[in-house]
C-alpha cells in the first residue's frame, strides 16, 4: 500500500526553486494530480534558514480546505541537521496548540507512532507527508516510505502544524497556501 501512495511522477511543467531547493509544480498520487499551492522558507531567529517547503493540493481545492479530507502533500527540505528524537516534542507541542485536548488524547497513539518513524536529517534531506483519503498519511524520508498512519483526523492534526490556526510560523503558512 505504501508504494501505491507514493507513486508520484515528476511533471514536465516548470518547477519552483526556493532558496536553491527545487519543488515540482505537479505530482501524481495514485490517480490524483496534486498542484503546487505555495512554497517558502521557514526561518528561526529571523535569519537562520531551517528548511524550504512546498504544499500541494488537487486543482480546485481552496486554501481554506487544506485541512479537510482532501489529498495533500507537504515536502520539506532541510538546511540544518536535526536529530530524529527532536522531532517528536515539537510535533506534540505543535499539534496540541492546534487541536483541543480531547482530540489530542484521541490521536495520542497515532502521533506517538508517527514520531517513532523520524530519523536524523542532514542538510539536503527531504521529508514528505502525503495524505490520500481512505488510505492515510505516509511519512517518507528522501522518497523512502517510513510508515502510514490512518485517519483524516490524524492528517488534519498533523498538517495543522504548518497550516492550522496556530501554525509553527504564520509567514510560512501564508507562503505554503500561496497567500
Amino acid at each position: 500500500m505504501i508504494a501505491l501512495l507514493l507513486s508520484f511522477g515528476a511533471s514536465t511543467a516548470a518547477a519552483t526553486v526556493v532558496d536553491g531547493v527545487k519543488f515540482e509544480s505537479k505530482l501524481h498520487a495514485q490517480e490524483v494530480i496534486l498542484n503546487l499551492r505555495g512554497s517558502g522558507t521557514l526561518r528561526y531567529m529571523v535569519f537562520i534558514k531551517a528548511y524550504a517547503g512546498a504544499f500541494y493540493l488537487p486543482e480546485g481545492v481552496m486554501a481554506d480546505q487544506a485541512l479537510t479530507d482532501v489529498p495533500k502533500r507537504l515536502e520539506v527540505e532541510y538546511f540544518q541537521a536535526i536529530s530524529g528524537e527532536d522531532f517528536g516534542p515539537v510535533t506534540n507541542r505543535s499539534i496540541a496548540q492546534n487541536v483541543g485536548s480531547a482530540t489530542f488524547e484521541k490521536l495520542r497513539a497515532r502521533i506517538a507512532y508517527h514520531n517513532s518513524l523520524y530519523e536524523d536529517v542532514k542538510p539536503g534531506d527531504r521529508y514528505s507527508l502525503t495524505y490520500i483519503p481512505g488510505k492515510g498519511t505516509v511519512l517518507a524520508l528522501n522518497g523512502t516510505p517510513k510508515g502510514t498512519i490512518e485517519g483524516a483526523d490524524f492528517a488534519a492534526a498533523l498538517f495543522s502544524i504548518w497550516l492550522g490556526p496556530n501554525p509553527i510560523d504564520g509567514k510560512f503558512k501564508q507562503a505554503l497556501l500561496g497567500e
